[in-house]
């Protein structure tokens, strides 16, 4: 289930969506990051305390629904569960992390 892709912006900035374990490792969560740039929205996770976050290839592009909800998000910084459940709506990252973050 882990994977992930990103999608460019016509600005050129990017959106990158990742499926990676929850931190209580039983479930997975959909990670969506907006950026200037792939890397920098690796960087953005890996200052969050997820340090082994790495992007192969392009496998699991973001929808446009989701590239719709972290572009209206002020932190550009999202997940929810996936797989997703039709009433689940995204949650800022600080709900998966704690409020410490």
């Amino acid at each position: 289930m882990p994977g992930g892709g990103f999608s460019r912006l016509p600005n050129g900035s990017v959106v990158v969506a990742l499926t990676l374990p929850s931190p209580d490792r039983m479930t997975h969560v959909r990670i969506l990051v907006h950026a200037v740039n792939r890397a920098r929205a690796l960087t953005r996770l890996r200052n969050l305390g997820m340090r082994a976050v790495y992007l192969r290839g392009n496998a699991q592009p973001p929808s446009p629904d989701e590239i719709t909800a972290v572009l209206h998000h002020p932190d550009g910084l999202l997940w929810r569960a996936a797989p997703q459940e039709e009433s689940e709506l995204w949650h800022p990252i600080r709900a998966l992390l704690g409020e410490g973050v």
